[in-house]
């Protein structure tokens, strides 16, 4: 009998050591990498050193404001298009509304290197994108060789993908918000926007929290679009705090600064996550 208590732990143990391995034990030892550097191809300790380096790196003060700039601007747009879409696509009047939905979402299923890869063509001088540009009597755009464009094209990229995630998100949330509501606020007079911005955006603010922040984690990680698309240029434009992580790491092998660079991250996230919680006032 007293073995049986210890049957659901042999069924986690698997589990448990994978997690282990391969998720516990490498965020411990890239905690301790990053109060090291190489010297003569050892690892040795150099306290904060590293997190001190980072206040005079320019590459990483240049990473860091680009990642920033990509966040600033494509959540709130991504966010704002997923909430018209999703409740467009609620709407008891449209038709094929199982279409609409699957066709939406499809670039969140695609390969985020094969679509980086097929936006990377379109936008070429000599792609689709500025074909259809100077047919239509306009100049070319320098999409991918000018640090402007090159950011908008990260941006646009990064839109299209995951808009429909996210209004696949809101649309189920949407299904929950009762037709009382709605019934209740024509009867009183209320136009669509008004419901919309009194009754829909409200019921779904911890959706909408939920999100961002889901949204604000994958952009400061941002790798696989710049990487691809622009390759961090041009002039370090699109450079972001992913692609210089890798870079450090997997190009001038500093493991130790690299390391230390994760854990920046980490704290950013940590910090922005909070301060969206405050502002939405469902931070404690």
């Amino acid at each position: 009998m007293k073995t049986k208590k210890y049957i659901p732990y042999m069924f986690i143990a698997p589990a448990a050591l994978l997690f282990s391995v391969f998720m516990l034990y490498p965020i411990i030892y890239s905690l301790v990498l990053s109060f090291q550097t190489s010297v003569g191809g050892e690892m040795v300790f150099n306290g904060i050193d590293n997190y001190k380096r980072l206040f005079s790196d320019q590459i990483f003060k240049t990473a860091l404001k680009n990642t920033f700039i990509i966040l600033i601007i494509q959540v709130p747009i991504m966010i704002s298009l997923a909430l018209i879409l999703a409740t467009s696509l609620n709407s008891a009047l449209l038709k094929f509304k199982a279409l609409f939905r699957v066709s939406f979402f499809l670039p969140a299923v695609t390969s985020l290197v094969a679509y980086a890869i097929i936006f990377s063509i379109m936008l070429m001088n000599d792609g689709v994108v500025n074909q259809v540009i100077t047919g239509l009597g306009f100049d070319r755009i320098p999409w991918l060789s000018d640090p402007f464009w090159a950011k908008a094209s990260l941006i646009i990229a990064m839109t299209w993908r995951w808009v429909g995630y996210n209004m696949v998100i809101y649309l189920a949330a949407m299904q929950n918000i009762t037709n009382d509501l709605y019934e209740a606020a024509s009867i009183d007079g209320a136009g669509k926007v008004r419901q919309f911005f009194s009754i829909t955006v409200p019921q779904l603010k911890p959706v909408i929290l939920f999100t961002m922040i889901l949204s604000t984690i994958g952009t400061l990680q941002l790798f696989d679009e710049p990487f691809v698309l622009t390759k961090g240029g041009p002039s370090d434009a699109t450079l972001t705090l992913g692609m210089y992580l890798y870079q450090t790491g997997f190009r001038f092998f500093d493991f130790g600064y690299a390391s230390t660079i994760a854990y920046v991250i980490v704290i950013l996230i940590a910090i922005v996550s909070y301060l969206q919680f405050k502002v939405t006032g469902d931070g404690k």
